[in-house]
């Protein structure tokens, strides 16, 4: 029975082998393209930095490391596969040697095993814990087969833009491939080898309900020009959620949020929320900061915007596209982003990022109650 409930929990939340803490990155072997790597999603997620029982005093030294670290992180998603994972793999190796220096052993192996729960079923597909199953080549080969179906219907669905009537068919072939993944972990681990997992499983922690999984915001790199407010850093805003935003004023995806940033400026201020725009110029009237300044007037857009000329804070950002919203937390941390219109095609982005607001507003609050609570 066991054995059985460990498989459940590998099939519907996420699979955790305890093992030792490694010193540097594991090799994960010729299936690493298919094992997610989210150690450092995890690490940024205050329910993990309790359940790894850190001090306050270790939180504030490891976001010391986050400073160091998090501007590559972030910057690396829009690179190919390879040279991401390669910038990973050595900000992973920084995080171990962080927690080997600052942490006990016990923190270091609940950390492991947090990883683990991360991957779920693609754990099996790393050469360390295929060693400990003693899962053969050939199963483990099955498995990432059909892994394999799913990151291609994955990639499929991934291809279409909002409002593609193939969408429900791929989400559908997407399903099917999920489920025949799933199928696969108990179709190829016999009995022994469930049972060797119940014994190297640690306690359930479900990683999907983690909400804080991303960098700390870049801060704002120094321009000459800003319009309706004097130079801002995003360090000064610390204690607001803020809206940052991307556009250029001739862009025309760009005119269609305009509206939108504006009530946001209208109705959120006052609520603790700072709307700052960022204009990175595409044609050669974007770069004239009079011309910049007069679009806004025009447009109504009242906000603090940077005039990013020589488009730094575009490449510090790792942004790719006009436009683009960012949502970053009163700590600082990136929360969520969308590209695009806010409304393309029915879309309600605009809704979801309100609606996000208002629960980080709320997550403040509920923060600085149980701070209260603790401290009598």
């Amino acid at each position: 029975m066991k054995s059985t409930l460990v498989l459940i929990s590998l099939l519907t939340l996420l699979a955790i082998p305890v093992v030792a803490a490694p010193q540097t990155p594991t090799d994960l072997g010729q299936y690493s393209d298919l094992i997610p790597r989210h150690l450092l999603s995890l690490l940024h997620a205050p329910e993990v930095h309790k359940e790894l029982g850190l001090t306050n005093e270790q939180v504030k030294d490891l976001e010391g490391l986050f400073s160091e670290i998090d501007g590559r992180w972030f910057a690396a998603r829009i690179l190919p596969r390879d040279q991401q994972s390669t910038i990973v793999t050595e900000l992973e190796g920084k995080v171990w040697n962080w927690f080997d220096k600052h942490t006990k052993p016990d923190q270091q192996q609940r950390l492991q095993q947090l990883e683990y729960y991360s991957q779920a079923g693609r754990m099996l597909l790393r050469p360390d814990l295929a060693k400990q199953i003693e899962l053969q080549a050939a199963e483990q080969a099955s498995l990432a087969e059909l892994a394999r179906d799913v990151q291609a219907a994955e990639q499929n669905l991934q291809n279409t833009q909002y409002g593609d009537p193939k969408i429900p068919e791929l989400q559908s072939e997407l399903k099917k491939a999920a489920e025949a993944e799933r199928a696969g972990l108990t179709q190829y681990l016999t009995t022994s080898q469930k049972e060797q997992l119940s014994k190297i499983l640690g306690e359930a922690f479900d990683t999907t309900k983690l909400k804080r999984i991303y960098p700390m915001a870049p801060e704002f790199v120094s321009v000459k020009y800003w319009i309706n407010s004097a130079p801002l850093k995003l360090a000064e805003l610390r204690g607001k959620v803020v809206l940052v935003h991307f556009y250029a004023f001739q862009c025309h995806n760009c005119h269609a949020n305009f509206g939108i940033y504006q009530r946001w400026y209208q109705e959120l201020t006052d609520k603790g929320v700072a709307v700052v725009g960022i204009q990175t110029p595409e044609t050669s009237l974007e770069r004239d900061p009079q011309a910049v300044k007069e679009a806004a007037r025009e447009r109504g857009l009242y906000f603090p915007i940077m005039i990013d000329l020589e488009s730094e804070n575009w490449k510090v950002w790792g942004n790719t596209m006009w436009p683009t919203v960012y949502v970053v937390d009163k700590n600082g941390y990136i929360r969520h982003w969308w590209q695009g219109e806010l409304n393309w095609k029915g879309a309600t982005s605009d809704k979801v990022i309100e609606d996000l607001v208002d629960d980080l507003l709320a997550e403040s609050e509920q923060n600085e109650s149980s701070e209260i609570t603790s401290s009598k």
